[in-house]
């Protein structure tokens, strides 16, 4: 079997630390790891498996060798150094917005477009932590009916924003317990007992940039530039579990409520928790640290004859970032799109 060295650009972030966790865990024919950092983290170590990996400098010499580089470092990083990853023989897998829109790069979910791998240029796009939850309840739901248009409103956890954020919202949480006034460095407002419109740049349209991520990457996964979607992107304090409250219009009839709670059911990576008797459905905690999208609410929409309504959470770390990454890299192999080292 052949082994692949790779690379975890942003290698001391939530996101990077959940990388190697999975590296770890699962059975990848791991080669050598290559742990890349700002000069700020450059030196320090980090454990993974049974010895300790000094974290190097990240710069255009860090992938030689390299089969696969996972980025997780924000856009800018991205930009700088993902075709120094490509021109050194590497496959970049990219957790940020730098290139999920270009027209040459795949922005790929593993179980709904598989396909699109095989178009790319060293470079995929993981979408956007909301975009590939919603896209994970949608893809099925095309199997049974075309779908006309998609609302869908947010409820997205401070792990969005990075492991800062998380810790902003755990020392918030604890200074107004304590009747204290919250200190507020990451988010624009205070996040601890509280909820906010998300906290990227709202255009002329009165949009901000989560909610247009949503719509545009939704139609770039899903292959239908017509698909008719409208988001709204709200903070809450919650710490790594986003939710999504969807409504779906069918072009044509709706199908049963049966069918879609199968539908779903049958899906890789999605599971039905809809209890209406015992009120039991998903909840951001009960999916935090899981890998599967939960999806439960399924119902019909009175005020519309062709539409349903549904609730689902997933965790914003996992399949809304990392494990969606590592997956894009199991069907690379899978798919024999990487060369890797004997």
């Amino acid at each position: 079997m052949s082994a692949y060295n790779v690379a975890l650009v942003g290698a001391t972030g939530a996101v990077g630390a959940e990388f190697l966790q999975l590296l770890a865990s699962r059975n990848f024919p791991l080669g050598e790891l290559r742990l890349l950092a700002s000069s700020r983290s450059a030196g320090t170590t980090i454990h993974f498996k049974d010895r300790d990996i000094v974290v190097q400098d990240l710069n255009e010499a860090s992938f030689d060798g390299i089969d696969i580089a996972f980025f997780s470092a924000g856009g800018s990083r991205s930009k700088q150094y993902a075709a120094a990853a490509v021109a050194a023989g590497a496959v970049v897998i990219d957790n940020s917005s730098a290139f999920r829109m270009d027209p040459s790069v795949p922005l790929v979910v593993p179980e709904v477009n598989p396909d699109a791998l095989a178009d790319h240029n060293g470079i995929i796009a993981n979408p956007n932590c909301s975009t590939i939850l919603l896209v994970m309840v949608l893809a099925p739901l095309l199997k049974l009916a075309a779908i006309r248009r998609v609302v869908v409103s947010t409820y997205q956890a401070a792990s969005g924003a990075g492991a800062a954020a998380m810790r902003e919202l755990e020392t918030q949480t604890a200074a107004v317990i304590a009747g204290e006034t919250p200190e507020t460095e990451i988010f624009p407002h205070p996040i601890a007992f509280n909820l906010f419109s998300h906290n990227t740049a709202i255009d002329d349209t009165g949009y901000n940039e989560e909610e247009l991520k949503m719509v545009k990457e939704t139609r770039k996964i899903l292959s239908d530039d017509t698909l008719a979607v409208t988001a709204t992107c709200i903070r809450v304090p919650i710490p790594r579990a986003h939710s999504e409250s969807v409504n779906v219009e069918f072009a044509g009839d709706r199908p049963s409520v049966s069918a879609i709670r199968d539908a779903l059911a049958a899906f890789p990576g999605v599971e039905v928790i809809d209890d209406r008797e015992a009120n039991i459905f998903p909840m951001p905690l009960h999916a935090s640290g899981r890998d599967e999208v939960f999806v439960g609410r399924i119902r019909e929409d009175l005020s519309c004859p062709n539409a349903i309504d549904l609730f689902l959470s997933g965790d914003q770390i996992l399949k809304g970032a990392a494990l969606n990454g590592y997956q894009i890299a199991e069907c690379l192999i899978e798919r024999g799109l990487l060369g890797g080292n004997k």
